[in-house]
């Protein structure tokens, strides 16, 4: 923004002669800076306040707190795995206590966790009416629980009851809890603030399954 300056309007002498006004031609206007900035200036102006759809992985609330449900899913289905934490930290008790009735509902009827993966996979994933968002975070939560096949075959296949190879499978089956916990964590506190959480080893395969 110019500021008028009194000192420099003042050493400019006032001069009375007559001039020659000239009229330009259009053809000379179009070819003045001023007249080609002014020419563009709405269009650029129009570029700049377009608002952007909304992208395919953007979300709504209802959207938002879709997708964080489903990552209960999984945990749920491998609270097992807990089993040695749970009982020796109490912190992670208190955390999953206000769970234990849903956990318990859910433990209640062994094809539960069936249904609910039918339920997710066929009308979520494979719904178009569901938004990318919703159909890729419902089916990162299934791959999720998918993967648990492998350390309940690790379970039925070696079950010692004492000594190294007992303290080798609680390592391994607090590892995949606390991993089903800071994913459950993680995940869904980034669905409700509107993100898109990438969970290691599945986002991929989640990628390839959601169109």
């Amino acid at each position: 923004m110019l500021l008028f300056n009194p000192i420099t309007s003042l050493s400019v002498p006032l001069t009375l002669s007559p001039k020659i006004h000239y009229s330009p031609s259009l053809s000379s206007l179009k070819n003045h800076p001023s007249f080609l900035t002014n020419k563009n200036r709405n269009p650029t102006r129009r570029k700049l306040l377009i608002v952007q759809a909304k992208g395919e992985d953007s979300a709504d609330g209802p959207d938002r707190l879709i997708s964080a449900i489903c990552y209960f899913y999984p945990f749920f289905d491998g609270i097992q795995y807990g089993k040695y934490v749970i009982t020796q930290f109490t912190p992670i008790q208190v955390l999953i206590q206000p769970l234990f009735p849903a956990i318990k509902v859910f433990k209640s009827f062994p094809l539960n966790g069936f249904l609910v993966f039918l339920t997710l996979y066929f009308v979520v994933v494979r719904n178009p009416n569901f938004s990318r968002y919703v159909r890729f975070n419902t089916m990162q939560a299934i791959v999720l629980d998918v993967l648990l096949i492998f350390p309940d075959l690790l379970e039925r296949s070696f079950n010692p009851k004492e000594g190294l190879g007992l303290d080798l499978v609680m390592s391994f089956d607090s590892t995949v809890f606390l991993y089903l916990l800071v994913s459950l964590i993680y995940a869904s506190s980034s669905c409700l603030f509107g993100q898109l959480p990438r969970l290691p080893i599945v986002a991929e395969a989640a990628d390839r399954q959601v169109l």
